[in-house]
């Protein structure tokens, strides 16, 4: 209780309206570091760094205060720098990731008139596979980087485009039997190795092996997946974990309007 009495009584000499805006400043930058995070393996690991530090402050405080538990306070500042390293290793490609973002201006994205080209392309090429009965698996990366999966691959970086969607698909090819992974208006990978989801049924359609990849992606990401069915043509798209079969043209380019820009 005394402990509590002093640190009110400190706190009651600050500058109220300092206390305020470094309260609203550190509020804002955790809420965007986790906004950030958010639907990435760091996301878990940044919120157990977060209860560590606050849990560890408040209670090596009262006990270095009321029972002077001085080696174990040196103990938890050494343990804090060991913590800053892992978590520097761990959060490689969010730091990566939002460096990147800082590097890449606003007025440098690429304009609507080439994400709406993009856009135009991924369909044409969807409709000619399914047409063709020619299964395909489109992955469309959002906020969520997907680096780890883009490695199972092969590196592209070309420009969208139907032709080179339908010739990589084609069966056959090397890299026919996988997924592509596509970034604004560039294919960054092919030959794409997926999370399986589990197996079951949608609407009494027993999953295939791309369907299940492209509920598997999306449920452990903010990603759109576009896929083609081998066996019937019908085209579905995926989001959230969640698989709608059977879309029409105008359902496809919504949902890829709202995924590219």
């Amino acid at each position: 209780m005394q402990t509590l009495i002093d640190y009110i009584s400190r706190v009651a000499g600050y500058n109220l309206w300092m206390v305020a805006i470094e309260l609203c400043l550190i509020g804002l930058v955790v809420y965007w570091v986790v906004d950030f995070l958010e639907g990435t393996r760091g996301e878990r690991l940044f919120r157990g760094v977060i209860f560590i530090l606050v849990a560890g402050v408040l209670i090596l405080n009262l006990l270095v205060e009321r029972l002077e538990f001085l080696r174990l306070e040196y103990l938890y500042k050494r343990f804090l720098i060991a913590v800053l390293i892992i978590a520097v290793a761990a959060f490689q490609p969010e730091i990566r990731r939002v460096l990147m973002r800082i590097g890449r201006p606003r007025f440098w994205s690429r304009s609507s008139q080439q994400l709406s080209r993009t856009i135009e392309e991924i369909i044409a090429a969807v409709t000619d596979l399914g047409s063709a009965r020619i299964g395909a698996i489109i992955v469309i990366e959002r906020r969520v980087a997907l680096g780890e999966f883009i490695e199972t691959g092969r590196r592209i970086d070309a420009q969208v485009s139907a032709e080179l969607l339908k010739t990589l698909f084609y069966p056959g090819t090397p890299l026919h039997d996988m997924a592509v992974i596509v970034r604004g208006d560039r294919i960054i990978a092919a030959g794409v190795q997926l999370p399986l989801a589990e197996a079951g049924t949608v609407g009494g359609f027993e999953l295939g092996s791309r369907h299940r990849a492209a509920i598997g992606i999306t449920a452990g990401s903010d990603a759109t997946c576009v896929v083609v069915s081998e066996e019937t043509g019908v085209v579905s798209i995926s989001q959230d974990g969640k698989l709608t079969r059977n879309v029409d043209e105008t359902e496809l380019r919504r949902h890829l309007s709202e995924a590219i820009a």
